[in-house]
């Protein structure tokens, strides 16, 4: 039997356009119904402070490049920067097609190891991989994590 090869991508973006809401839920359900078809699962972080998104995607590397060349074209996006893309020996958020957590500059700031970048006012596109990794492992042992919203046993 052949394994697939899996990769994760972590990207941060700026949006161009106010997202509230009723925008975010409208962007997250034709996210999640996309990312199903084509096999990716992952989670958003958005913080309405300044606008940024901080993004995982897992999948196969082509349905990520397919993914990724869609979104760099989408107008509702800009600076979108690749912090991260390596192999993954198995997903982190299997169970998710989108989950997502809204998250203050407040909570931002208390993450250990991230306080000093938050409280300068950086967003996430300036993130180094290093801490989008820590991002990431905050994300996944944080408070955020049991509240997400979007996994496939959810109605979101």
């Amino acid at each position: 039997m052949e394994t697939q090869s899996l990769e994760h991508v972590i990207y941060a973006s700026v949006s161009t356009q106010d997202f509230g809401a009723p925008q975010l839920t409208e962007l997250l359900e034709k996210a999640r119904v996309a990312n199903e078809r084509a096999g990716l699962t992952g989670m958003l972080l958005h913080t309405d402070s300044d606008g940024s998104f901080f993004q995982v995607l897992e999948g196969e590397p082509a349905a990520i490049d397919h993914l990724l060349q869609k979104l760099s074209r989408d107008v509702r996006h800009s600076h979108l920067t690749i912090l991260i893309r390596e192999p993954i020996a198995e997903r982190a958020f299997a169970d998710w097609t989108m989950g997502f957590a809204s998250v203050s500059p407040e909570k931002l700031r208390k993450i250990s190891g991230l306080n000093d970048f938050f409280s300068g006012g950086s967003c996430f596109t300036d993130l180094d991989a290093g801490r989008a990794k820590r991002l990431l492992v905050a994300f996944s042992e944080g408070s955020w994590r049991p509240k997400h919203l979007g996994a496939k046993s959810t109605a979101a």
